[in-house]
């Protein structure tokens, strides 16, 4: 008797390691928030918000969802109420109210590395509220001054956009400059920091 009862705890040891490590690493958590630029998607894993998506219509969600589980390996899961949410739907809600300009958020950076993370970190810390940077300024910070336009690509690849603010960055000439999020929505961005005058309908 006393063998057997040890024979189940055995089969379970090969199964212990994986549960463990589950529980330092949650499954991704998502929930799709109302803003003033329309539906977001924010997933955040145990390590921090890992992405925010604009336009988070259905198929929108359903798309970027299926593409972060396979590169985050778990399936994120609907979960509003989720205190790893908690703070980026706060923080969110009042930078969008006005009452807040800078993020101070615990983010995943797991899904962009290199030249892209070593570009979007600077912009993180470098480029306060209510600032712009051109993109061949945002090269030259990070030492290549040659990379204009690896930085908009970079910028293009951003996870997390509003929260590392890519909207802040802008073409040298006073031109606007692209948007993942699209034109419209980068200047009300702008606009709600007041670099830009608010659209007037």
């Amino acid at each position: 008797m006393g063998h057997h009862e040890q024979d189940p705890r055995r089969a379970d040891e090969p199964a212990r390691p994986g549960r463990s490590e589950q529980s330092e690493r949650p499954t991704p958590v998502w929930t799709v928030i109302a803003s003033d630029i329309g539906p977001l998607l924010l997933v955040a894993t145990g390590t921090g918000l890992v992405t925010v998506g604009f336009h988070a219509t259905d198929s929108v969600r359903d798309k970027v969802l299926d593409k972060l589980g396979a590169r985050l390996g778990a399936e994120p899961v609907e979960a509003p109420g989720s205190p790893l949410l908690a703070e980026p739907i706060r923080q969110l809600g009042e930078y969008f109210a006005g009452e807040r300009r800078d993020f101070d958020l615990p983010l995943d950076w797991s899904l962009i590395s290199g030249f892209n993370r070593q570009v979007l970190r600077e912009l993180a810390a470098g480029v306060p509220y209510g600032a712009v940077v051109g993109y061949g300024d945002l090269a030259r910070r990070v030492g290549q001054p040659g990379a204009a336009q690896a930085v908009g690509l970079a910028m293009g690849a951003n996870p997390l956009p509003v929260v590392v603010p890519c909207h802040r960055v802008v073409e040298s000439d006073g031109g606007i400059g692209g948007f993942g999020g699209g034109l419209e929505t980068k200047r009300q961005l702008l606009a709600l920091e007041g670099v830009l005058p608010a659209p007037l309908f």
